[in-house]
């Protein structure tokens, strides 16, 4: 599985921002994916997953309820709807494929970041 995220930007706080993941491969309608984020110092931590359906979907604590996690098999594209943003929510976010947990470790395929400022 290849990945590509793109769909970031500049926004202002409470400004709204989709990211996509297109991937390729053939295997990717069975695999969970997942979005991470790292913010300048540091480490990468957990956004949001999804598994291979939809049907099972988790969000870190500081994105609940703002962010919504999607995927459409048929264009094999994962989504991340980015609502009410915040400064603290600037990062470069990656998405990721193979996995359905909190643990980056446990995903073996990353796409490239795209990065996401969001000012006061």
């Amino acid at each position: 599985v290849q990945l590509q995220a793109y769909g970031g930007g500049l926004v202002q706080a409470g400004g709204s921002l989709r990211l996509s993941c297109a991937a390729s491969g053939r295997s990717f309608r069975s695999v969970g994916m997942g979005w991470f984020r790292q913010a300048p110092g540091k480490e990468r931590e957990f956004v949001a997953t999804i598994n291979f359906s939809g049907g099972y979907i988790g969000y870190a604590d500081s994105v609940k309820g703002r962010f919504t996690i999607s995927r459409d098999n048929a264009k094999n594209t994962m989504y991340l709807q980015m609502n009410n943003l915040k400064p603290d929510d600037t990062a470069v976010y990656y998405c990721a494929a193979g996995s359905i947990t909190t643990n980056r470790r446990e995903y073996e395929y990353w796409g490239q970041g795209t990065l996401v400022t969001v000012s006061s």
